[in-house]
């Protein structure tokens, strides 16, 4: 989801190529196996988009730059859409015992970005626990909520937010 974020400059867009898919799917672990393509980025950029749609929608978001031009309806259906490729199947457990694991049809990055979506329903599931988002002036990304009380997605969105609030509150009596 925070592969959109902003600086000074405005709100960027971190999957802007596939090169940059690429940098991503490694630094997540999720290393593929073959060469990605415009097909694997528009695909991962609209599982973004329906995540961060779905998430602003459970949180109340409505920062500006944060949440996608796109109804929740529509979003929803992009994440049920990469869902629906996936099948719950039993499996044994290296402790003799059984889990749940999921099956899939899908090959490539296709079955990579089904497996996310797959993680992204855990976070939205419990979205108002596990998922903050972050007041600091101008920020537009989201952050686990660990501390449970944690405001920020960073020390320096805090403190921004800090220096925010206390030139609110002094302006008003500076002119004076």
């Amino acid at each position: 989801m925070n592969t959109i974020w902003a600086d000074r400059d405005g709100v960027h867009d971190a999957l802007g190529t596939v090169g940059q898919l690429e940098q991503w799917a490694r630094q997540c672990g999720l290393s593929p196996a073959s060469k990605l393509t415009r097909d694997d980025l528009d695909s991962a950029r609209a599982l973004r988009d329906a995540v961060r749609r779905l998430a602003a929608s459970a949180l109340d978001d409505d920062r500006p730059g944060a949440v996608p031009d796109l109804s929740t309806e529509d979003a929803l259906g992009v994440l049920n859409g990469f869902l629906g490729a996936l099948s719950p199947e039993l499996l044994h457990d290296q402790d003799g015992g059984y889990r749940r694991g999921w099956s899939t049809e899908l090959r490539g990055f296709a079955r990579t970005l089904s497996n996310v979506a797959l993680d992204a329903t855990d976070v939205l599931d419990e979205a108002g626990r596990r998922l903050g988002v972050c007041h600091g002036p101008g920020c537009v990304l989201y952050f686990a909520r660990v501390p449970a009380r944690r405001g920020w997605c960073s020390d320096a969105c805090g403190n921004r937010a800090r220096v925010a609030r206390h030139y609110q509150r002094t302006k008003g009596g500076a002119g004076r």
